[in-house]
């Protein structure tokens, strides 16, 4: 097939209440969503990235940027035909994270205008060594004051989620309310994992143990960065405690799964599919995770539309090996979406294949160009 142009839109998606973490006010999200048109308007493809500049260093304007770069390219497969065209021009982008979201957004776009193409589901584009029928979310709890809090674990609890992970920031008292919290509307009956996205420092770490321990939290993830004083320290205490410790924000890229392989603190590692740089980049960091004999979780992105949470579906179902699976919360996080469909789970978090060809969900035009300012913030037309 022939691509005709290319759209990229700057989407500001509002959320229905407010789900902060400690690096992020958590009221909406800006994300990229490309739109990839062909045969003379015929198909139409869609991917989205969600910048996290903290992570990546990638902003709106930049993913903008490094989109405009790639798809100027020589190498843009704008007779798309197979799927080798798609990875040979993913294979051309800098191994850097600081495009990471812009491949993501590019690499999905042109997948699901293959799998439309095609008639097929992007699915059937990768191995299927691991591939399962369904997987089972978990669920979240956001910073928040102790209404909100409440109203986030009956959610929870009401849908008989069992794997929750908790966000926490430096804020020690805030942090044991919320974890008091869990444990009384929860019962106690879910697995727990917290996450701080690495703000905490040595003292803020071990006065944290006492909850950790009583509480029974399994996983501990990214609680500091590593060059942090007292991170080894830490690492053994949880590690004598049988106690895990996942990296997150210290794994966007191949380069940096390797050393955190090598340096030997971590026994998990969450992946997540924009942060990486779509299937291609995440898939290759999952292999290398299995061959090291590593575990993994496949994560998501604060703030994903149905385009990118369609889009995680697929990898978690191509991933029955992962630990935990976070995602599809298009229905309790947004007050609007791109898509037609709510990209989420049901009872017990439980969810499977979308059907459909390519990513599985259509695009509601009207919401994307409201939700995009009107119109595209750049166009691209065929050479």
């Amino acid at each position: 097939m022939q691509i005709d142009r290319v759209n990229i839109y700057k989407v500001l998606l509002p959320f229905k209440g407010d789900f902060s973490i400690s690096r992020l006010k958590g009221l909406s999200s800006k994300t990229i969503v490309i739109e990839v048109i062909g045969n003379k308007d015929e198909i139409r493809g869609y991917g989205e990235g969600v910048p996290i500049e903290f992570v990546t260093g990638e902003t709106w304007e930049s993913v903008v940027n490094s989109a405009r770069l790639f798809i100027g390219q020589n190498c843009f497969p704008w007779e798309l035909n197979d799927v080798s065209n798609i990875w040979n021009f993913v294979d051309t982008f800098p191994k850097q994270k600081g495009h990471n979201t812009a491949i993501c957004a590019l690499e999905l776009a042109l997948l699901d205008t293959l799998g439309k193409s095609q008639r097929r589901s992007v699915i059937d584009y990768f191995p299927q060594e691991y591939l399962v029928g369904k997987v089972h979310y978990g669920a979240a709890i956001t910073l928040g004051n102790k209404e909100r809090i409440i109203q986030i674990c009956q959610w929870i609890k009401k849908l008989g989620i069992s794997h929750v992970r908790i966000k926490m920031g430096k804020d020690f008292e805030q942090n044991k309310n919320i974890v008091e919290i869990a444990g009384s509307v929860l019962d106690n009956n879910c697995e727990l994992r917290i996450d701080p996205n690495g703000v905490w420092d040595r003292d803020l770490a071990f006065r944290h143990l006492p909850l950790i321990e009583k509480y029974k939290v399994k996983i501990v993830e990214e609680p500091m960065m590593r060059d942090e004083p007292g991170f080894s320290e830490f690492v053994e205490f949880l590690r004598s405690k049988g106690i895990i410790l996942m990296a997150c924000e210290s794994a966007p890229t191949l380069e940096d799964v390797k050393r955190i392989v090598t340096g030997g603190y971590y026994q998990m590692i969450n992946v997540k599919l924009c942060r990486s740089g779509g299937f291609r980049r995440s898939l290759g960091i999952i292999d290398e995770i299995r061959k090291s004999g590593l575990s993994f979780q496949i994560g998501c992105t604060l703030g994903e539309s149905g385009i990118l949470s369609a889009a995680g579906r697929t990898l978690c179902l191509l991933c029955g090996d992962a630990v935990n699976y976070d995602g599809s919360y298009d229905q309790f996080l947004l007050k609007e979406n791109t898509t037609v469909q709510n990209v989420s789970f049901g009872l017990g978090g439980e969810a499977g294949a979308l059907g459909g060809h390519g990513l599985g969900v259509t695009v509601r035009k009207e919401s994307l160009t409201r939700l995009g300012n009107g119109s595209p913030a750049l166009t691209i037309t065929r050479p």
